[in-house]
C-alpha cells in the first residue's frame, strides 16, 4: 500500500514508517518530528495511522475520539512525506482563527519561503524550508484538554441535522 507515493509499513508503526522513506524524506521527518515531540504539551499520543503520524488526544483522555468515527482518537497533528514535500497538518490552525491568525503572522519572522498552506495543512519543499522554531512554538499552543474544549465548541457551533 502507498502514501503519497511511499510505502506504507504494513504494522502501522512510526519507526517503520521513517524507516521506509528514502534518505532525505527520513532526515526531514525525523528532525520535524523531534521538533514536535519536545515541545507538544503531555497528554497527547503518537500513533501511525492514515498514511501519516499522528498526535491525538487518546481513548483514556477523551472517550469521545473522533466525531466522524468514533473508534479514532481526536487527532490533532499529522506529519507525513510525500513525493512532492513534506506535509504537516494542524488541526488547531484549521478550527481557531485566532491561532491561525497568529502563525501566518509569525511566519514571515522565521521563515524565507512563502507560506505554503491549506486550512489546515502546511506543506514543505524541503527540510531547509521548515522553520523549526516556529513549529516547536506552533507545537506548545495547545494542551490535550484546550484541543477538546476548542474541538467541543467547534462541534457544538455546527448546525443541527433535522
Amino acid at each position: 500500500m502507498t502514501a503519497g507515493g511511499y510505502f506504507m509499513p504494513a504494522n502501522n508503526s512510526v519507526r517503520d514508517y521513517i524507516d521506509s522513506l528514502p534518505d532525505d524524506r527520513k532526515a526531514a521527518i525525523s528532525k520535524i518530528r523531534q521538533t514536535i515531540n519536545k515541545n507538544l504539551p503531555k497528554g497527547f499520543k503518537e500513533s501511525f495511522g492514515m498514511g501519516m503520524i499522528l498526535w491525538s488526544v487518546p481513548h483514556s483522555s477523551y472517550p469521545a475520539g473522533y466525531h466522524c468515527d468514533p473508534k479514532k482518537p481526536l487527532m490533532l497533528m499529522g506529519l507525513s512525506a510525500t513525493k512532492g514535500g513534506i506535509s504537516m497538518h494542524h488541526l488547531g490552525l484549521y478550527s481557531s482563527t485566532t491561532l491561525l491568525n497568529w502563525f501566518t503572522s509569525e511566519w514571515p519572522k522565521h521563515a524565507v519561503k512563502k507560506l505554503d498552506m491549506g486550512k489546515g495543512c502546511i506543506r514543505f519543499k524541503r527540510v531547509e524550508d521548515v522553520p523549526m522554531s516556529l513549529i516547536g512554538e506552533l507545537s506548545t499552543k495547545l494542551t490535550p484538554k484546550a484541543w477538546v474544549e476548542q474541538y467541543e465548541s467547534l462541534l457544538n457551533s455546527r448546525p443541527k441535522n433535522r
